[in-house]
């Protein structure tokens, strides 16, 4: 029945179902989605806990800026989690610091956290509260390591870094609702890329909080902050160094949606 309508059931579906007298259930209805993510396959979402390294993986913010597109083009809260702060020395504290700052004055929640440290894990929990969470990241950044601290009684299997890819296995091979900290969250396969196969260029600058408040004064209605002459987005990536930084992952991902095959 679903095949013919090309539904597929996702794991965080609202659905009708039927228990048989053999106490086997049938979903007979999948109700309409408010959100819904390819990779990984998941419904429903309220937020997406993204998980970057600062280490071991090493850290990406061109990766961290792609969850965040992504997440942003389906209507999902983002939080961002700098992980394994403690593997990085003193010198590169004040980097993470700052970016932790940076990203919160566009708005985005953001905690660096020791996954060793149970402390530092507690504080997550209030993020997670009465939500429906994914946790979402590249392999090996500790997204099972920080479940697993958060309850301790999942014992979610980990892996180790590869040493000559420098990113970590895929340790977990399906999606799963887990609940804790008085949420669920699901705990989702790690992958190493995203593509934008939806998202429209138009829509790319809305998935850029700290541009929507300026590009009402650019000077061409439906600017794309690319060649236009006059443009306040452009203006404000001069401002400093982040926002610069921003842009260029902005004007690289305008690249890759416009260079896409066209879809019939």
């Amino acid at each position: 029945m679903f095949r013919k309508r090309k539904i597929t059931p996702l794991v965080g579906d609202f659905v009708k179902f039927t228990i048989d007298q053999r106490n086997k259930g049938y979903i007979k209805e999948v109700k309409d989605r408010k959100n819904e993510l390819s990779r990984p396959p998941v419904a429903n979402i309220e937020q997406a806990i993204i998980v970057s390294s600062a280490a071991e993986p090493a850290f990406s913010q061109l990766l961290l800026d792609r969850f965040l597109v992504s997440v942003e083009a389906n209507q999902i809260k983002p939080i961002i989690l700098i992980s394994k702060i403690d593997l990085i020395p003193d010198s590169q504290q004040t980097f993470f610091t700052k970016l932790k700052k940076s990203y919160e004055q566009i708005g985005y929640p953001t905690k660096l956290v020791s996954i060793f440290n149970q402390k530092s894990l507690s504080s997550l929990c209030s993020f997670i509260e009465n939500k429906v969470s994914v946790i979402a990241g590249q392999s090996g950044v500790g997204k099972s390591s920080i479940l697993n601290g958060l309850d301790q009684t999942l014992q979610i299997e980990t892996g180790e870094i590869s040493q000559s890819l420098g990113r970590g296995k895929h340790t977990t091979r399906h999606v799963e609702l887990i609940e804790m900290c008085d949420g669920l969250v699901a705990d989702t396969p790690g992958f190493s890329s995203l593509e934008f196969t939806t998202l429209e260029q138009e829509d790319l600058t809305d998935c850029f909080p700290e541009f929507k408040n300026v590009k009402s004064n650019c000077r061409f209605r439906g600017c794309l902050h690319d060649k236009e002459p006059h443009c306040a987005v452009k203006a404000l990536a001069e401002t400093k160094d982040f926002f610069q930084q921003r842009y260029e992952h902005y004007l690289k991902f305008l690249q890759e949606i416009q260079s896409r095959k066209p879809r019939y």
